[in-house]
């Protein structure tokens, strides 16, 4: 593939400067009409409830999911989210204890994809295997600054392959990508490699920013555009309030526009915002 003419084919020469400006144009003029108590339901609708710490097991795990089991009776008013997002030693956990209809994300080659891709090609097949039915992978980041882009769309292209119809999204860390037309060019990639999701980051490293949720929107617009084919955003890593995770919705509803705005094309994962939106709603 001529990643060259590629590229030059979805322009991109916004500043990071000029993104913040447009990011704070947004804020200040829509996110007044995103605050309020459908946003907060559909933000519980689309979170991906997460733990990936390095002292999980079993025990917390299971306690996570049968909080989510007890949603329709603690919080009838509450939909289900998304799904559950855990490591993938424990995705056998959560299909034995789920017994609602929650999608279960894993994530492969989780946290810096500095392994081989044949190891995240059988993850990702143990993963299903084990009753994942989402899987995030982390771009490796070295191959993209290094200009080794055809190595790395060749390696999610086999991943998505070996997830057949199970999504896949492809983890940008945006922090580490440092400016705005490596994250368009990166959220590309991913796409036209198969992605059917583009995250932010790992929650690893740096943490996500509007600025970088602006540009992924952008190119998931430009490629909409030009194919008519939609992909979706999830956004992660730092998401910690309700007031962020609604700023975040404004800049994708303006950017992406409603059709947009749906669990199939738009997720938030976060450990702590579910219950924060909980207390809220059931406040309203």
């Amino acid at each position: 593939m001529d990643f060259a003419a590629f590229f030059k084919e979805y322009p991109f020469s916004l500043s990071e400067e000029e993104i913040k400006l447009d990011v704070k144009h947004i804020i200040d003029h829509h996110y007044e009409n995103t605050d309020n108590f459908k946003s907060r339901k559909f933000l519980y609708s689309a979170l991906e409830i997460t733990s990936l710490s390095p002292t999980d097991r079993e025990e917390n795990i299971c306690k996570m999911v049968e909080e989510i089991n007890n949603i329709d009776e603690e919080a009838p008013e509450l939909p289900m989210p998304a799904a559950i997002c855990v490591y993938p030693t424990l995705v056998e956990t959560v299909k034995n204890t789920l017994t609602e209809e929650v999608g279960i994300t894993t994530v492969i080659g989780f946290p810096h994809a500095q392994t081989f891709p044949e190891v995240k090609i059988a993850e990702a097949s143990l993963a299903i295997m084990s009753g994942a039915t989402e899987i995030d992978m982390v771009m490796n980041i070295g191959k993209f600054l290094s200009g080794e882009y055809t190595d790395l769309f060749d390696e999610i292209s086999e991943v998505k392959a070996a997830c057949k119809d199970v999504p896949l999204k492809v983890i940008l860390e945006t922090g580490l990508l440092k400016t705005p037309e490596n994250i368009f060019k990166a959220s590309l990639l991913a796409i036209e490699a198969g992605a059917d999701f583009i995250k932010s980051t790992t929650g690893k490293t740096e943490p996500t920013t509007l600025s970088a949720v602006y540009t992924m929107c952008r190119a998931i617009r430009a490629y909409y555009e030009k194919t008519n084919i939609k992909k979706g955003i999830k956004i992660a890593g730092g998401v910690k309030t309700v007031q962020d995770a609604l700023m975040y919705l404004t800049v994708a509803k303006e950017i992406l526009d409603e059709e947009f705005i749906s669990t199939e094309y738009f997720r938030i994962g976060s450990s702590s915002l579910g219950e924060q939106l909980k207390q809220e709603i059931n406040k309203i």
